[in-house]
């Protein structure tokens, strides 16, 4: 049995980096830019999923970096469609994604990577997709669905946070800043959990809408200061070489900026949703960054092959 696919994980990385860059300027009335992204991200997902199809029967199960963010991915897109008022295709994002998720959360995480964090991004992203669908149709059982997601994404983070190797903040190729991906995608789901309170649909009372505004504001203080730590790290240890693992770091960013915006939406807060768009633009320049720098690479990667099979003749 071959090894994971680096084809089938940019392609899928990449969905999931420029989905989250479509959910984030959405959020900020930047709709057709919105629409771009989220069409690239499809296109992108497309290739990723046809990647994965073509493994062998139960080969793609050892493809669980890809095959997770995968499913990371699906639910994005379907975020990104519910926000583009395309509820049925969002619905059925939805219903893929968990049939996914559910095969592949009894799958043991390898490693001690960045990649231990997928299964709570996976979960989480999930919890958004759920939460932004309840709030859509005022669906009361959906949303409790996706508060039991959020839960258990954050049992996840535990789990994998004992897994993952602190050398991995020095030596990480970038997957390590899942670490904190991971955190904000969990701010961003319990951001979405609140706002879909409201008139149409009653959903927490005041004891539990306290306990998950506390929960909401600490997973994003914490991603924050992650994301400052790891920035800090990129100077002392700095990576000069392109990896496919880097889009893990532009999702982090881009994740982050949302989920400041998401959270400022729920509690109302002013600043914090100045502050979120000035950081959604920085990741999304890094997004235009990274996408500059693969395509160096793989022109890079093209002309050495060329030279290589020149040499043979």
């Amino acid at each position: 049995m071959s090894g994971p696919s680096p084809f089938a994980t940019w392609w899928a990385t990449y969905a999931l980096a420029t989905g989250i860059v479509s959910v984030g300027l959405d959020s900020t009335g930047y709709e057709v830019l919105s629409r771009i992204a989220l069409a690239l991200a499809c296109a992108a997902w497309l290739v990723a999923a046809a990647g994965l199809a073509q493994r062998r029967h139960g080969q793609w199960r050892a493809e669980t970096p890809a095959a997770l963010t995968t499913v990371a991915a699906t639910a994005v897109l379907g975020t990104g469609f519910s926000a583009a008022g395309r509820q049925p295709l969002a619905e059925a994002l939805l219903a893929l994604a968990m049939l996914l998720w559910a095969v592949l959360l009894t799958v043991e995480a390898q490693g001690r990577r960045g990649t231990v964090f997928l299964r709570c991004v996976a979960t989480e992203g999930l919890a958004v997709l759920g939460a932004t669908l309840a709030a859509a149709d005022a669906v009361a059982w959906l949303a409790h669905a996706a508060l039991v997601l959020f839960w258990l994404g954050l049992s996840l983070y535990c789990l994998a946070l004992f897994r993952f190797q602190p050398r991995q903040v020095e030596e990480g190729c970038g997957d390590h800043w899942l670490a904190a991906g991971a955190l904000a995608v969990s701010a961003l789901a319990g951001a979405k959990l609140l706002s879909a309170d409201g008139p149409r649909l009653y959903l927490w009372n005041e004891e539990n809408t306290s306990a998950l505004r506390t929960t909401v504001v600490t997973l994003l203080v914490l991603a924050l200061i992650a994301c400052v730590a790891l920035l800090l790290a990129e100077l002392f240890w700095p990576r000069h070489h392109y990896d496919v693992r880097r889009w893990a770091t532009v999702f982090a960013a881009v994740v982050t900026a949302t989920a400041a915006l998401a959270v400022a939406a729920a509690l109302d807060v002013a600043w914090l949703d100045a502050a979120g768009e000035v950081l959604l633009w920085i990741a999304v320049a890094a997004w235009l960054g990274c996408t500059a720098w693969a395509l160096t690479a793989a022109r890079a990667g093209a002309r050495r092959s060329q030279v290589r099979s020149r040499a043979r003749r």
